[in-house]
């Protein structure tokens, strides 16, 4: 291809956007970009000149012929674009903080992509990424739109129902992790293993195990049930699973299920934090202080190592390897959030699943492995698809009683009365990022 490729980041002052310039200057040779644009919001205008500014040293380092721009105007940075990464966070550090924390007060699990604030994560940011969808379709109708903003399963089915531009995708870091984890645990490289997924976002399943190409999902799934705890992420307690419950269900979950399987323990985890003044957003925030003080190094040139401490570590690396698949029409295995089509029939073809796609020019095509989820996880993911619809539904139309349901819905907290308590002061709280719920107050 000789067309100009250009990148825009939205959410470009994000503590992740070193990685994803690493990305881009591993893969050059194959994905030549010309210009990548970083735009970010006032509030994140300092965060973006720190990021910017690395970002150049790390170009300039590897003596590629990429240019990079600075701004704060999102039409400009998409105008012509190729391809838009969307890593916002509205409300910044200080949302999540009441995202946690208010659920926990009630005496729920307070965590960002899931139950309570995971709803009012998505209640905030799908009117914002519908509206950059939306200047995607007349300022770069052929770009492809990738997602990687939690909660990814409810902003892809929002994008799916309420969405003028077309050509978008969900990106989790999950299954990739899950990956690397089953690699190290197997004692091989990375790179030999692949693993058949499908469910959804933060609810996904891993079915067949192949390493070089060979099926060895009973000798996987054997070890891993002896090994279980190490296979986690910096932002989830690490948890040995129960063994008989594995060799059950006959699949790997993924770090995230702890908060459906393991629910009473992680709440008193979180709770024993949160009485001590400690829950995951603060530690982010002391992780990004750090970060952003290595950032301003003019001597730093290359991603830091300690940028692995963030939860969403290989997130960026994930969309460079997407976007480059795309580009180059590759039609290898990747797992992505989209649309159903006729893949799972027990859900709507217009439903988001996460599910491992053959990526080619066109996009994400579903690889079909299963015809339905097994009876074991069809109940719950069937639940979690409720709450991700309504989540969605409410998002954009303002809906109070569909965000109520959504609430209620969630197996996090399935209880109407607390529910609702928390519902009306989650949004009291989020009031000044919540303006489809506010009109005219």
């Amino acid at each position: 291809m000789n067309k100009k490729i250009k990148i825009a980041v939205i959410g470009g002052g994000s503590s992740y956007t070193p990685e994803f310039i690493e990305g881009i200057i591993k893969r050059y040779e194959e994905l030549p970009v010309d210009e990548l644009w970083l735009v970010d919001v006032e509030e994140g205008k300092e965060k973006l000149n720190i990021v910017g500014n690395l970002a150049k040293r790390m170009v300039e380092e590897a003596k590629i012929p990429m240019d990079i721009f600075l701004t704060l105007n999102r039409e400009e940075a998409l105008y012509g674009a190729s391809f838009v990464t969307t890593q916002i966070r509205v409300g910044m550090l200080e949302a999540r903080n009441k995202d946690e924390s208010i659920p926990l007060s009630h005496g729920f699990i307070g965590q960002e992509t899931n139950g309570p604030g995971g709803l009012f994560k998505g209640l905030r940011t799908i009117p914002v990424l519908l509206e950059i969808a939306d200047d995607m379709t007349n300022l770069c109708p052929d770009a492809w739109l990738i997602n990687f903003t939690n909660p990814v399963g409810m902003v892809t089915e929002a994008f799916s129902k309420y969405s003028r531009h077309r050509k978008f995708i969900g990106l989790c870091n999950v299954p990739i992790g899950v990956e690397k984890g089953i690699a190290e645990i197997m004692g091989i490289e990375g790179d030999r293993i692949r693993i058949d997924f499908a469910g959804l976002n933060h609810m996904v399943y891993g079915f067949n195990v192949f390493i070089d190409g060979e099926d060895r999902t009973d000798e996987v799934l054997n070890i891993y049930i002896e090994n279980s705890a190490s296979i986690n992420m910096e932002n989830i307690d690490p948890m040995e699973w129960d063994k008989g419950f594995i060799k059950a269900l006959r699949l790997i979950p993924c770090p995230y299920h702890k908060y459906y399987y393991k629910t009473k323990d992680m709440l008193e985890n979180d709770i024993v934090k949160f009485k001590e003044g400690r829950n995951r957003a603060e530690e982010v925030m002391e992780v990004e202080r750090s970060l952003f003080a290595l950032y301003k190094n003019r001597e730093l040139k290359h991603k830091p190592k300690e940028l692995e401490k963030r939860g969403g570590a290989y997130y960026s690396d994930a969309a460079c390897n997407l976007i480059s698949s795309i580009y180059n029409d590759k039609g290898d295995l990747q797992v992505v959030n989209t649309l159903n089509g006729n893949t799972i029939k027990d859900l709507d073809r217009n439903n988001a699943i996460e599910i491992t796609c053959k990526v080619t020019k066109n996009g994400p095509i579903p690889y079909k492995f299963i015809d339905e989820f097994p009876i074991p996880i069809k109940g719950i993911i069937h639940q979690i698809k409720a709450f991700e619809v309504l989540g969605a539904e409410a998002a954009v139309e303002g809906n109070y009683e569909k965000a109520l349901l959504a609430m209620i819905t969630n197996p996090l907290v399935a209880n109407d009365r607390e529910g609702h308590k928390m519902l009306d002061e989650l949004l009291q709280a989020h009031r000044s990022y919540l303006p489809n719920f506010f009109k005219g107050i």
